[in-house]
């Protein structure tokens, strides 16, 4: 189990980490209207390729794949921390997503032979506090880091290398699985067929053209311009085309049989998995960015600052699981995951540039109590309620949901926060000025401006962070919405009944005769 969770470590560390060091970035790239692409362009491939894996981890042996994934996400650290553009940049985060893919749904899938269903609450919520301790420290050494003109935040990528090294190393020596299942013997060219090469084609596109209609949209094009029209018309297209092959492919062969999708649970926990993952990647962003531009703080200082909510975070998820595991039921803490997140997300949106330390603390505390309760429960919801062949695609569901929020829901708080920006720093500055201090970077303000112009611009700024703050508050409390529809179903009540040989009710659609064994 430690080499699960140190390459858990080593995906959850890189998301943090890499916030403290997005304004160093764009100015040494000068490319802060980019900024959405750092994150988006993980997520992006890391969403396009989750469900994927799903179905690569049913069919090929779980260890080898999980390497793989690995070794992927270690080739996008290394390009990250040597790329010599943004360009360049963006393309390693692309590819570091697409490994962080396999390592999160390997780490769920490579645990179902490991740990029964009645004690995996209390794995996952070790899961979230990784996640939670990776993330309080991410921001530190991040700081340190960007702040170090001799190691400079090409180091944030550096360090994966020899994390991920010791972890291949742990994996190769200790991770032992048990008899590989019938599915793994299939002939090379029937795993390919269920791969779903159609579905792949038609829904990557589908996805990369609607988050690029969402990038350039009112930033690079107008809303109502040729080009962004034509990226949501074929994004539409490809995706109802996509819908079509998965009902004409059938359970065997399609990335997500409808079976799956149609339990009311696993809907539930996917729409809840996009809110929170929409929530989460927009308040870390931009609060680093309150914190260097507004309060004027260095990038370690801003990390030092973010350790409110990841602590919280941390502590809410081992209560969480903890509970969880001793009465057996996840729904009351998707619900009180909602409510905090849009009650701590709702109060950042009332920060000022003067705002004392009580306001930007307490406020972090109660939005990481809420995101720390709910971020590992929609997976576990997967588990609980589908049958074990079901569980690799069910768990990859959330993650994609998790993922696809998170980039959806960046753009568009990009693309609300720059045009407010230009917006509001045009009233008291010429345009041309503005638009120029918009493009140099985020925490380029205090130098950009004169001495004269700082205060009312810092305030204009700061109006422009906290309207771009009613996205994830808006997510958030639509978040509440799925939480309810959560079944209440116990883990435990679920493991019996496996025990006695019956399946969950939700999972007696599954066909007779599959191997339970096939979800490792």
């Amino acid at each position: 189990m430690a080499a699960l969770y140190l390459a858990m470590f080593l995906v959850s560390l890189d998301r943090i980490i890499i916030a403290t060091a997005i304004p160093r970035i764009t100015d040494e790239f000068h490319s802060i209207n980019d900024i959405g692409w750092y994150g988006s362009a993980y997520v992006l491939s890391s969403c396009a390729t989750q469900l994927l894996f799903g179905r690569i981890y049913a069919f090929y042996k779980n260890k080898v794949v999980f390497l793989a994934a690995i070794v992927l996400f270690e080739a996008g650290s290394a390009l990250c921390g040597a790329a010599p553009n943004s360009v360049a940049f963006i393309l390693g985060r692309a590819l570091a997503g697409a490994g962080s893919a396999g390592v999160m749904a390997g780490a769920i899938v490579l645990s179902i032979p490991l740990v029964p269903l009645d004690k995996r609450p209390m794995f996952q919520s070790m899961l979230g506090a990784i996640f939670g301790v990776s993330s309080a420290i991410g921001p530190l050494i991040g700081g340190a880091f960007t702040s170090n003109v001799h190691l400079t935040w090409r180091w944030c990528f550096y360090i994966n290398l020899p994390i991920g090294g010791a972890s291949i190393v742990l994996i190769l020596l200790f991770l032992h699985l048990p008899q590989p299942p019938r599915s793994h013997a299939l002939p090379a060219l029937e795993k390919a067929k269920r791969m779903d090469p159609i579905g792949t084609l038609l829904f990557t596109p589908a996805v990369v053209c609607f988050l690029l209609a969402l990038e350039w949209g009112g930033t690079v094009y107008a809303w109502n311009s040729g080009r962004v029209i034509a990226l949501f018309v074929v994004s539409g297209v490809l995706f109802v085309a996509w819908v079509a092959s998965q009902a004409w492919l059938g359970s065997e062969y399609a990335t997500v049989p409808g079976r799956i999708i149609r339990q009311r649970s696993v809907m539930a926990g996917f729409v809840f998995s996009m809110c929170n993952g929409g929530v989460l990647l927009s308040f870390t962003y931009y609060l680093a960015v309150w914190f260097q531009a507004i309060q004027g703080v260095d990038a370690l200082q801003s990390g030092i600052r973010s350790l409110p909510f990841v602590l919280a975070l941390v502590v809410a998820s081992i209560i969480g699981g903890g509970l969880t595991t001793r009465f057996g039921y996840y729904t009351p803490f998707a619900i009180a995951c909602s409510c905090l997140l849009s009650i701590g997300v709702g109060l950042t949106t009332t920060l000022q540039v003067d705002s004392g330390h009580s306001m930007w603390i307490g406020y972090q505390v109660v939005a990481g109590l809420g995101m720390g309760f709910g971020m590992q429960m929609s997976s576990l919801a997967a588990q609980t309620v589908l049958a074990p062949p079901d569980v690799p695609v069910g768990a990859s569901l959330m993650f994609f949901g998790q993922g696809l929020g998170g980039s959806v829901f960046l753009c568009v708080t990009q693309s609300i926060f720059l045009q407010k920006l230009f917006q509001d720093l045009s009233t008291v500055m010429p345009a041309e000025a503005a638009r120029q201090l918009v493009n140099t970077g985020a925490t380029a303000i205090r130098s950009a401006v004169s001495a004269s112009l700082l205060p009312a611009a810092l305030v204009e700024y700061n109006k422009a962070l906290t309207t771009a703050y009613y996205v994830p508050l808006a997510v958030a409390c639509f978040g509440i919405v799925p939480a309810l529809c959560f079944e209440w179903k116990s883990v435990k009540k679920a493991r019996e009944a496996m025990m006695a040989g019956q399946k969950p009710a939700a999972a007696t659609t599954a066909k007779n005769g599959e191997d339970a064994s096939s979800a490792v």
